[in-house]
């Protein structure tokens, strides 16, 4: 079926923030969608994008959320005076109870909001946002050690078969 929703198109790129998962302790997920200009569209598709820096503002009255210090690149076949500024300020669209709900969050429990990861789904840029509390270094040592280890068992019972 043609216009089904379950297929994925192979040339749609998704761009991931690996580091988030690294910095953050990720305790809860949404999908949001973005408000962009055309030109900004484009070079998402074109995989021009950096969320590294990139972090989630949110407020309870009135609900908003907002992505700040995301990097999408200029699409080069655009004229200057259609062209859209490369860092700025875009709104994340999302229900207002789960606005309220992440704004509460933050603002009770110290947790940071993070861009985990961009994508097209039906035809409309999504962008996955993560609540989150900062891992210390000695917490992200542990985390890679007991990832090399779970690696190392599954490698060691892969070589028994």
């Amino acid at each position: 079926m043609a216009g089904s929703s379950q297929e994925h198109v192979p040339n749609e790129p998704t761009i991931e923030n690996r580091q988030s998962r690294h910095d953050y302790e990720i305790t809860e997920t949404l999908e949001c969608g973005i408000e962009l200009l055309g030109t900004e569209v484009k070079s998402i598709r074109a995989g021009k994008v950096s969320l590294a820096e990139g972090y989630v503002s949110a407020t309870a009255e009135p609900p908003s959320l907002s992505l700040h210090s995301v990097h999408i690149a200029e699409y080069p076949a655009a004229g200057k005076a259609v062209q859209h500024a490369p860092v700025r300020v875009r709104r994340l669209l999302a229900h207002k109870r789960e606005i309220r709900k992440l704004a509460e969050e933050v603002k009770r429990k110290g947790y940071t909001i993070v861009p985990i990861k961009m994508y097209f789904k039906d035809g409309r840029a999504k962008i996955l946002i993560g609540l989150g509390t900062g891992r210390k270094s000695s917490d992200k040592r542990h985390a890679i050690a007991s990832r090399e280890m779970k690696r190392d068992m599954d490698r060691a019972m892969h070589g028994r078969r």
